[in-house]
């Protein structure tokens, strides 16, 4: 265990808290003119991925955990599980398939950050990339002249379990290629070739 003072919190760190551990989303110092002062801090549970606020008092020390990222592949689909594999090392990684938010517009091939607690090489998360590149493979097509961008339609992308539910502008036709923001599920534009 490393305690460090509430002083030295910033961005990304990683400490436990509560019997969980969280990540320092952002962080506020709070000073009052005849009290002590407090830090306000935003932060997301690496094990739920639920984001709460909390004030730490500025005496209070708190247990950091040393986080690594590595980059890992998707591979494939085993049961309720994906497959992971560090293409250094060939090594396969399962993770239960509901722990990764947007699991669904993974493909073959597909890099991630994987989260590992190097305490003890546990998985703390997985996250798919934030932008995403996805051809249409089924939308209504769209006609000559149509360029409005706020009117949207149903389209489809595909993803681990088959297509992936996404709106897109009238413009946009089967085998456009378009950049899709993972965490809002929204159509971000059309990709150039």
């Amino acid at each position: 265990m490393a305690f460090v003072s509430i002083s030295e919190i910033r961005n990304g760190m990683a400490f436990r808290h509560n019997n969980d551990l969280y990540s320092v989303i952002s962080f506020q110092q709070v000073k009052q003119a005849r009290a002590a002062g407090f830090y306000r801090v935003k932060m997301r549970s690496l094990n739920s991925g639920k984001i709460i606020e909390n004030s730490f008092n500025s005496s209070v020390k708190i247990d950091e955990v040393r986080v690594e990222n590595r980059i890992y592949q998707f591979s494939y689909v085993n049961g309720d599980s994906l497959v992971f594999m560090n293409t250094d090392t060939w090594e396969e990684l399962q993770v239960p398939m509901d722990s990764v938010p947007s699991h669904e517009f993974l493909v073959e091939g597909d890099n991630c950050g994987v989260l590992f607690n190097t305490a003890d090489e546990a998985v703390l998360s997985v996250e798919i990339p934030a932008q995403i590149e996805r051809e249409i493979s089924y939308t209504e097509p769209g006609m000559k002249g149509d360029t409005a961008t706020n009117t949207l339609k149903p389209a489809q992308v595909v993803g681990i379990k088959g297509p992936v539910d996404i709106r897109v502008p009238l413009f946009i036709n089967i085998g456009d290629k378009i950049k899709i923001d993972t965490d809002a599920r929204e159509y971000m534009g059309r990709v150039k070739s």
